[in-house]
């Protein structure tokens, strides 16, 4: 089948999810002065669900549950036990101790999952009996184990280890850890880039993969003398056992510079002998293999553009009886990830992220016929059975955090299983939302969220908060985001909308490579386009409009805030700021899709942001956080000390205990407060009459923007 990206006025949908307008219709019930909006102290009490695994014989899921606690300022996760038809459930480990990714042993009595306990400085494994009991400790390894798999017998696991290539036993990596930590010489050295990545810097030790047997004992090296080393920090996504046990195919990185990666399929057998590399011939990332329940078949994302993350992910099919390949997703312009097969060897379930919205669909083999499982609203991180008829996956939309669901995979009917969530949720005033399209650059359609605040009144004018999302290929779906939660921000007052400008993921590879090496002139008129789209609506007050985002949602800002603009104020969380000094990130040593400043300097003094600072003039707020380094902190400061200089109305937040995201909770509740009092200041809260709206809005009307600058 051809999959052509689609006409995107006709996405529309239906947003409305059951359970959360069953929730709120009880909660209406009761009267209406149980409901009020959401806000960040309530979305902070929302228990959040990942990692679900259903056993292999459908009777079960497993889900990890995390907790935060605001006096204590720390999270814990639980693992939760599910009845797959009932929806039945009880805690499986203790409270107060962390546990995630669980995994199930073959014949589905027993759950391998990683903790750190009392006594335990890093992760470990742990082993816990479905008929229950304590949880037994697996490993005690000084650098810890993480990316548990059985092995087909159920006798043995594999996991990942991190260690130093030049010590043999795991009482020398023991002592070199503590040396190193002990020592009172702080510096460090490198000879090949990364030297860092998002929030730590990178030492010697490499991810390598172990055996152990499922009752414990010494753990047996895997690759450890093979030549190879799974890619990064490894993880269980990065390596599959066959259903022998005889082979793992594990990815590798084949470049040897350091500046750009290779991610290749290598497969290694495990009784010992030469590994192969099955996928030498593509430069550029092949990742994610799995065999099929049969044996036949290996199948692994491809990716045809070195060095570019945002490229589309293709299904490969690899046959291992005949070696010959198939591109099974060749016809279809989307990315395909999480692929699970199924019982017969015959089909997958896969996921897809379609126009901001992502899907379930049935991949056939070999025919590669692709059938759409889900619609409306998000599910992501599904897990099947291992005859394929249970199918769990975690349900989301801007109106509900993730929720373990069971799904049909014949017809796409769901059955809720958890509800953690639904006393809180059936006392919450939410908003509406819906999905619009606008003329951005170029005449083309652009795909839009609107979230509308709780009473949305059409004959009444409302202040306009435009979110601009990161990536900058990451489409912006429909989900609960917990940094940047719409639902929030409209229940301060106000419309709150994301685009998902040209380069956004989801919408066909051409649409998503479009903004490439050019980073600025796409997004930046479809922003413009999107505010004047609003601007028209009767019910938006374009006196009273903001926006802003972070990463490259904040480059983007601080873009916009030297060039011609309608915002009464800009927001800039992480903003890549200066383009140049880019080059002291965590991928600073990888080569650019946007090339390198010394080929094209006109590219670089046209996209980067810090060119334009004498058109600035719009109040803004700049945040940042210390351990960023992804984008590093000096950005923000460049940005903040920038606007001072110009005398132009700025508020600097600073987090010294933060990464590129606000991940604690009281700084996320002091993030959200800063944000809505820098807005209220601004663009004022609220909807006003059309009388009102013509008044002028404090602060924010006597200061001009870059538009009268330009």
């Amino acid at each position: 089948m051809k999959w052509k990206t689609p006409a995107l006025a006709a996405l529309l949908l239906t947003l409305a999810l059951p359970m959360a307008a069953l929730a709120q219709t009880s909660a209406a019930a009761a009267g209406d002065s149980a409901l009020r909006p959401l806000d960040a102290q309530t979305m902070w009490q929302l228990k959040r669900l990942s990692s679900p695994a259903v056993s292999p014989d459908g009777a079960h899921v497993v889900v990890a549950v995390t907790e935060n606690d605001q006096e204590k300022d720390t999270a814990s996760t639980r693992l939760w036990l599910f009845d797959a038809r009932q929806g039945e459930s009880r805690p499986l480990t203790a409270a107060g101790v962390s546990s995630s990714n669980p995994v199930w042993s073959p014949d589905s009595r027993q759950i391998a999952f990683e903790s750190k306990r009392a006594d335990d400085e890093v992760n470990q494994l742990y082993v816990i009996s479905l008929d229950g009991g304590e949880a037994r400790r697996l490993t005690d390894l000084p650098t810890g184990a993480s990316g548990a798999k059985w092995f087909p017998d159920g006798r043995h696991l594999a996991f990942i280890g991190r260690v130093w290539p030049d010590l043999e036993t795991w009482d020398e990596q023991g002592a070199r850890q503590k040396e190193q930590r002990d020592s009172k010489v702080s510096a460090r050295a490198w000879d090949r880039a990364p030297i860092r990545y998002w929030a730590t810097w990178l030492d010697e030790r490499e991810a390598h993969l172990y055996r152990i047997a499922a009752e414990g004992g010494d753990p047996v090296p895997l690759t450890p003398d093979s030549g190879v080393k799974l890619m990064g920090q490894g993880g269980a996504g990065s390596y599959d056992i066959s259903p022998d046990g005889s082979l793992i195919a594990l990815t590798v990185d084949s470049d040897s510079t350091g500046v750009q990666s290779n991610a290749d399929i290598h497969l290694l057998p495990v009784a010992g002998g030469p590994v192969r590399n099955l996928t030498a011939d593509n430069p550029a990332n092949d990742t994610g293999p799995r065999f099929s329940p049969d044996g036949r078949w290996l199948s692994y994302s491809r990716q045809a553009i070195p060095g570019f993350y945002a490229d589309r992910q293709q299904l490969v099919l690899h046959d291992r009886r005949t070696g010959q390949e198939q591109v099974l997703s060749a016809d279809i312009d989307r990315s395909i990830s999480q692929p699970l097969w199924l019982g017969d060897s015959r089909s997958l379930i896969v996921s897809v992220d379609d126009a901001g919205t992502r899907r379930l669909y049935r991949l056939e083999v070999p025919s590669g016929r692709f059938t759409a499982i889900t619609g409306q609203t998000s599910y992501g991180s599904p897990s099947v059975s291992s005859d394929g008829r249970v199918l769990v996956a975690l349900n989301e939309s801007f109106l509900l955090p993730p929720t373990l669901v069971r799904v049909n995979p014949r017809n796409g009917q769901v059955m809720q299983l958890s509800s953690f969530n639904d006393e809180i949720l059936g006392n919450i005033d939410f908003g509406s939302y819906e999905s619009v399209t606008y003329q951005g650059a170029n005449g083309q359609p652009i795909q839009m969220w609107v979230n509308y605040p709780p009473g949305f009144d059409r004959s009444r004018q409302y202040p306009l908060f435009l979110l601009i999302h990161g990536g900058p290929h990451s489409a912006i779906g429909d989900g609960f985001h917990w940094r940047w939660n719409a639902q929030v921000f409209s229940g301060w007052g106000q419309v709150t909308a994301w685009h998902n400008f040209h380069g956004s993921s989801g919408f066909g590879q051409e649409f998503t490579d479009s903004i490439n090496p050019d980073w600025a002139s796409l997004p930046y008129t479809d922003t413009i386009k999107a505010a004047q789209w609003f601007a028209g609506q009767p019910w938006i007050d374009e006196s009273r409009m903001a926006a802003g985002g972070g990463s490259y949602g904040g480059y983007l800002s601080s873009l916009i805030l030297g060039r011609e603009h309608p915002f009464k104020t800009l927001i800039a969380h992480a903003a890549v700021y200066n383009l140049y000094t880019q080059y002291a990130s965590d991928y600073g040593g990888s080569k650019r899709r946007h090339g390198e400043f010394w080929d094209d300097p006109d590219q670089f003094r046209a996209i980067s942001p810090h060119y334009q600072a004498g058109n600035f003039d719009t109040p803004t707020l700049v945040i940042h956080g210390e351990l960023d380094y992804r984008v590093p902190v000096n950005h923000g400061i460049e940005l903040f000390n920038t606007l001072q200089n110009r005398g132009v109305r700025s508020r600097f937040l600073y987090y010294p205990d933060e990464n590129h995201w606000i991940l604690k909770h009281n700084n996320s509740l002091r993030w959200y407060q800063e944000v809505h009092d820098w807005l209220h200041e601004f663009i004022g809260a609220g909807a006003a009459t059309a009388a009102q709206a013509d008044a002028p809005v404090a602060a924010a009307s006597d200061t001009p923007s870059a538009a009268s600058a330009n």
